[in-house]
């Protein structure tokens, strides 16, 4: 235990005082009970169990005051705190596929509603950063725990050009490692149990990767999601659109897209992440549930001076009632 304004702890020297006058007075009253002895007054049996209770209500002030006097020194104790910590990345399929109208108003708008409600649910100890992916990728925002900002990142998204869910993937991969990722794209496939590039371990690490699934990049996202793999980092794929399709308006050419599961499904299996319909109401708090984040014990100073009041107040208004009830008056 620690204390913020140790000087205040000088107060506990007119305890001593306070109980060499207690003892004084005490003595004088058994000096005046004896004289009255001594002339013949004889105290009753009520007086003589009063007399045996006479130092209990001082002992009730004795303790609240010196619980009252440690409470003003401002005392704190060091708790352990458990939360829920880790490093969670949206990368956003901004390509022009995401201006389909198939998911209302459109999907580009319907991932960003699902993003920021899953936003809002997050723990405080949850960073939270922003990927922006569409013939290449970016990260608009970096992993923070102020939820303000990632909101304010998801806003500003707005779609055009193709659509690379692998460049999506390695730049969400840098996220969360904080530093630029250089790897050559031909040995991310390389031997056989997947891609023989060490880019660090990152557990308690998750992708949120919101796309319709079609890829025009020449990086298989395949290959980056083993790389996520073997780097501790799970992807949870959320499917924007519907596997019917539409047709879409660009630059003046009529253009049909489709939801594609089969991609997207691929991506979560070989990350040991999972895939969600985004036309599910429940798919965002299934993603949370999902998503598996260390729980970690942080020891923090915590000040308790007005649990020390309360029960210092508590100690002394108990030796007050007891006083007022056996001798009519507070000792």
């Amino acid at each position: 235990m620690t204390f913020l304004l140790t000087p205040a702890l000088f107060g506990l020297l007119l305890l001593p005082v306070l109980v060499l006058g207690y003892v004084k007075l005490s003595q004088r009253r058994n000096s005046r009970t004896a004289a009255l002895s001594a002339q013949g007054f004889t105290p009753t049996e009520a007086t003589l169990r009063l007399r045996k209770r006479r130092h209990i209500p001082f002992i009730f002030f004795f303790v609240g005051l010196t619980v009252l006097l440690f409470a003003l020194a401002r005392p704190a104790t060091s708790l352990s705190l458990r939360s829920r910590e880790g490093t969670v990345i949206l990368a956003f399929d901004v390509s022009n596929s995401m201006r389909a109208t198939d998911l209302k108003p459109t999907r580009m708008a319907a991932a960003k509603s699902a993003a920021k409600g899953f936003v809002e649910k997050q723990p405080s100890g949850i960073k939270i950063g922003v990927v922006a992916f569409n013939d290449g990728g970016i990260v608009t925002q970096q992993p923070t725990l102020d939820k303000r900002q990632v909101l304010a990142a998801v806003d500003r998204l707005t779609p055009s050009g193709g659509t690379s869910l692998g460049d999506g993937i390695f730049a969400s991969l840098g996220a969360i490692a904080g530093k630029a990722i250089a790897v050559d794209p031909s040995k991310l496939a390389d031997g056989p149990d997947g891609p023989q590039v060490d880019i660090g371990y990152f557990g308690s690490s998750a992708i949120l990767l919101l796309s319709d699934g079609e890829n025009t990049g020449e990086l298989s996202p395949a290959d980056v999601a083993k790389l996520a793999s073997v780097a501790g980092v799970h992807i949870y794929t959320i499917g924007i659109g519907s596997p019917e399709g539409t047709v879409v308006e660009i630059d003046g050419f009529s253009v049909s897209t489709a939801l594609n599961e089969q991609s997207l499904t691929e991506i979560a299996k070989v990350s040991d992440g999972k895939y969600f319909a985004a036309d599910s109401a429940s798919s965002l708090a299934s993603v949370y549930r999902s998503i598996d984040l260390q729980w970690k014990s942080v020891r923090k100073n915590r000040e308790i001076t007005g649990l020390l009041t309360a029960v210092s107040s508590g100690v002394l208004l108990i030796g007050a009632a007891l006083s007022l009830a056996w001798f009519g008056r507070v000792v």
